[in-house]
């Protein structure tokens, strides 16, 4: 056998390795399938404290092109508007996931606002202390037209907080060195107000209100911060990744 037949002979077999090793690593296992099944509708209450549900108006201003995106890449979307005694109105869209695998990773505001029309500025990563936990934020102010629209949103990936892009990826690659595909969760808060400081606080106001609300089983889905009650898979899934 001549040295070139060898060595394509050897480059053959490390393809076929190579091949056989990345099918063998290839995650298989849904964090979502060791987990309470996700209901957002009944996830989410309703009347929170200091905050009712609304239904004077509409949630939020979304094309048709992007909500048609949202759907795809989501298995369930969430949408709805809550105000205080002051008359402050708050919407809040939660957007759900099962697989965030590369081709459905969360559908950033940041790039959905300005494919809206909206000129977006003032971007910056915020801590919010809720309850005596830590969650990391974006905020961002939107503006279209006369419209004025401060906005909070965070990414979960599993039960991690990812905020950035990269942050993102990183925690998928976490699951998936141990054969899970984690689920995802994107959360967005806005008011419509031209004094962002007064509405960052009204938000704040509200992102406690809703994490004291939220089930606690199910808080670690929506606010990457570890619930007090969790099953025992999940527990073993995501052990070392929080």
């Amino acid at each position: 056998m001549t040295s070139v037949r060898v060595k394509a002979l050897a480059v053959l077999v490390l393809m076929t390795l190579a091949f056989a090793g990345a099918h063998a690593w290839r995650p298989t296992l849904h964090l979502a399938d060791s987990k309470p099944k996700v209901e957002l509708e009944s996830m989410v209450p309703k009347k929170l404290e200091g905050w009712t549900l609304d239904n004077s108006g509409p949630v939020q201003l979304v094309s048709p092109d992007q909500q048609a995106l949202l759907n795809k890449i989501y298995n369930q979307t969430l949408s709805r508007t809550y105000v205080n005694a002051n008359g402050d109105r708050v919407m809040l869209s939660i957007a759900y996931g099962g697989d965030q695998s590369d081709g459905t990773r969360a559908h950033r505001p940041d790039v959905c606002y300005p494919a809206q029309g909206f000129d977006v500025s003032s971007r910056e990563q915020v801590q919010l202390e809720l309850n005596g936990n830590i969650l990391p934020v974006l905020r961002m102010v939107a503006r279209l037209g006369s419209r004025i629209e401060p906005v909070t949103y965070w990414f979960v990936v599993g039960e991690k907080v990812a905020l950035s892009g990269t942050q993102q990826k990183l925690a998928q690659l976490a699951y998936s060195t141990r054969g899970v595909i984690p689920d995802g969760m994107l959360v967005r808060v806005s008011t419509i107000d031209p004094t962002s400081a007064r509405a960052y606080a009204v938000q704040g106001d509200f992102i406690r209100s809703f994490y004291s609300a939220v089930p606690a089983v199910s808080r670690a889905q929506v606010f990457g911060i570890a619930a007090s009650l969790v099953t025992k898979n999940t527990g073993d899934i995501t052990k070392g990744l929080q």
